[in-house]
């Protein structure tokens, strides 16, 4: 065998047979040894291979593929060449393996190669979405294909304890909350502007919670940052993108006029009253409500773009408590609790809307008529 070290992956002759050779650090989990390396992503494809979809659950070491997640996360590296990251894979070895420690105390070095035979067996127990979209983005860019992804290697022979990896890999992970997302993304235009608002407006920065995407009884904060991204969102949709800086200004203006109609967001601004007193009583306060008030500043700034605050003075006069069913029950509450979903925002908008003597489009008309059994057109 040469003196010549291969690079990661590379092929070679050992004690007569082919294998794999990474460069690696070896470590000890739970009294077992396992190893750290770093992989090319044009081998990523080649080595790690998924359990085929047609076996039962109970006979697979991993989910099934979620094909769906692929083109976004593909057109992610592809799209952030100079700026993507991703975490580790975790696979396990199904195979004997040797580690050839490096270093003058071959006996204490940590630092070495993995020798892998060519036959061995490799489970992806945490990264196959990562895995399947590296192959889509090296089709489209092949140039990425001597980059590297950190691999966790684990020694494992036997279905069973495949199963269990996968399970203690996910039992205890946690998807960080919305708010936080938006909060460190960078490349989204939304979360910039949502983050602009907050941090432009005394008001705002002191009633919305910056990184959790729910609310406790006793939190002084009236809305998350996720909520009010979403209704951002809406009040910005289809219109065209000028600077951030602008749009930020005019995002900015919008939602402290609404306030300005919000007595008890004032209140609670002001130490008057609790952030959880007015989320009990009142809907205004919601994410469900604040989604279609950015529904309705959207249209006021394309159909009324002179006389938009002015219209918004209605908004005092809007019976916004959750005792007030007649008006909300169906539309931002079924069965007296806060509905999300996308009929209720369409249904709350349009309360909204016709407070206001806004017209509704064709969509919110037909929504609506079949709500109430009346054409609103």
């Amino acid at each position: 065998m040469s003196n010549k070290h291969p690079s990661p992956g590379q092929s070679q002759r050992d004690d007569a047979t082919f294998g794999y050779v990474f460069p690696a650090i070896r470590g000890v989990q739970a009294g077992r040894e396992y190893y750290a390396s770093m992989c090319p992503l044009r081998l990523i494809p080649r080595i790690f291979l998924f359990d085929e979809e047609e076996l039962v659950p109970e006979m697979r070491a991993q989910r099934v593929l979620n094909k769906g997640r692929i083109p976004e996360l593909s057109t992610y590296i592809v799209d952030n060449t100079d700026s993507y990251v991703f975490s580790a894979i975790t696979a396990s070895i199904d195979a004997e393996v040797k580690f050839r420690p490096l270093g003058p105390d071959h006996s204490k070095s940590k630092l070495g190669e993995l020798h892998v035979p060519m036959d061995a067996r490799f489970i992806i127990n945490d990264g196959q979405h990562r895995r399947a979209a590296i192959e889509v983005a090296l089709r489209e860019s092949p140039e990425l294909g001597d980059e590297t992804i950190a691999v966790v290697f684990f020694l494992d022979i036997g279905l069973d304890r495949c199963q269990q990896m996968f399970a203690d890999l996910n039992r205890n992970s946690v998807r960080p909350s919305k708010s936080i997302g938006v909060l460190y993304d960078h490349r989204d235009d939304d979360s910039q502007l949502t983050r602009l608002i907050v941090l432009r407006s005394d008001f705002y920065r002191d009633i919305v919670e910056m990184e959790r995407s729910t609310l406790s009884p006793r939190s002084r904060k009236l809305f998350t940052l996720s909520s009010l991204y979403q209704a951002t969102k809406a009040l910005l949709s289809n219109r065209e993108r000028e600077d951030i800086d602008s749009l930020a200004l005019l995002a900015t203006d919008y939602w402290e006029s609404v306030a300005k109609h919000m007595p008890e967001w004032r209140q609670v601004h002001a130490r008057k009253l609790s952030a959880g007193e007015v989320r009990r009583d009142f809907l205004h306060s919601h994410g469900t409500v604040l989604h279609s008030l950015g529904h309705v500043g959207n249209a006021l700034l394309r159909l009324q773009p002179r006389v938009w605050k002015q219209k918004l003075g209605k908004l005092t006069a809007l019976d916004w408590s959750r005792s007030n069913t007649e008006l909300w029950e169906g539309r931002a509450m079924i069965g007296g609790r806060v509905s999300k979903a996308g009929h209720n925002v369409t249904l709350t908008t349009n309360a909204i809307k016709l407070h206001l003597g806004l017209e509704l489009t064709a969509d919110e008309q037909r929504v609506e008529q079949a709500h109430t059994g009346r054409d609103h057109g």
